[in-house]
């Protein structure tokens, strides 16, 4: 029946396929519903409107991105963060409605408790292996939510970059643009120094 429990859960996840196989626009109620095999009213039994139902679907996309980055192979620190950057960047271009979903606010609600609480898991895994980073002298004076908004910052504009098209001509590939990002990021306080203090080896 449109009420079951599992009516929601059709709903969450026909709204999925539907965004990653034809884009936001096509995520609609009407839409949705038919898709599920439901009646055109039954998403209004489960979600307040769009936004909620949108907000749910968007926290699946930051639950993936926590698993992926939950999954990381063992290394160092270094290796680890490098590892989890690159997991994000694959997220994005592998799933780019999903992607962009996600952080649209005109379209979800960022205030919905479960929306909230997985876009905070997913800083919160960055912050950790940041903090590693750390804690083997790296920016250790920086506070390390900062740098981790920094990262994540630098990380979701490459990607928006490229998925629009606007470093196609700056580089090659995109794990090129990844990988000067992160020299820069993880590398830029020693030529910071260098700078700084011409003299020093």
């Amino acid at each position: 029946m449109d009420s079951s429990p599992g009516a929601r859960e059709r709903l969450i996840s026909t709204a999925v396929t539907l965004l990653a196989e034809e884009g936001i626009e096509a995520v609609k109620l009407r839409r949705i519903a038919r898709a599920a095999g439901v009646s055109h009213g039954a998403p209004l039994r489960h979600f307040t409107g769009r936004a909620e139902l949108l907000s749910a679907v968007a926290t699946t996309g930051f639950r993936e991105l926590r698993r992926r980055g939950r999954e990381l192979p063992p290394g160092a620190p270094r290796d680890r963060l490098r590892a989890a950057c690159r997991a994000y960047l694959d997220f994005a271009l592998g799933d780019p409605a999903m992607f962009e979903l996600m952080f649209r606010h005109d379209l979800v609600d960022a205030h919905e408790p479960e929306l909230a609480a997985a876009n905070s898991a997913v800083f919160d895994l960055f912050g950790e292996l940041v903090a590693a980073v750390q804690a083997e002298g790296w920016r250790a004076g920086t506070e390390t939510r900062l740098l981790t908004g920094s990262l994540w910052a630098a990380l979701h504009g490459l990607a928006e970059l490229w998925l629009w098209g606007g470093l196609s001509t700056a580089a090659p590939d995109p794990d090129a643009a990844l990988s000067v990002t992160l020299d820069v990021f993880l590398e830029g306080e020693r030529s910071d120094v260098s700078s700084v203090h011409p003299g020093a080896s």
